[in-house]
């Protein structure tokens, strides 16, 4: 047993922005030519287990993560990023925020001027 804790991947990717129906078996079917994956978990209601739109994608290397992300945005694929596994970091503060149905005059100079206002922005990319 090990001592030191807990054990996380080493590479998270997060995919959000998924079709109700999609399981875990099309995920591995679409994500592994790009890499080799530990797990993949789609989220689900815990009552009703119906998925919530967001999966998490497990590499036991980081570049395997990232082969598999340059291999989705050439696919330009919605939503997919790194994702924090350590339990410490998540509950640091910094994060991604995601925002849907904006309307269309919004621009990246626009949401950056609304949001800098709550803290740092490291980037913002209005697709």
């Amino acid at each position: 047993m090990n001592s030191s804790g807990p054990t996380y991947p080493l590479a998270s990717l997060y995919v959000g922005d998924l079709h109700p129906d999609v399981t875990e078996a099309m995920l591995y079917q679409k994500f592994s030519p790009a890499g080799p994956i530990m797990s993949i978990r789609v989220c689900r209601d815990i009552i009703t287990r119906r998925s919530l739109g967001y999966a998490y994608i497990n590499f036991q290397q980081p570049a395997d993560g990232r082969a598999t992300l340059q291999h989705l945005l050439t696919l330009a694929a919605k939503q997919i990023m790194w994702s924090q596994r350590d339990p410490g970091l998540r509950k640091s503060g910094v994060g991604n925020i995601f925002i849907k149905n904006m309307d269309e005059s919004i621009d990246n100079k626009a949401l950056y001027d609304t949001f800098s206002a709550f803290g740092n922005i490291l980037s913002c990319k209005v697709s």
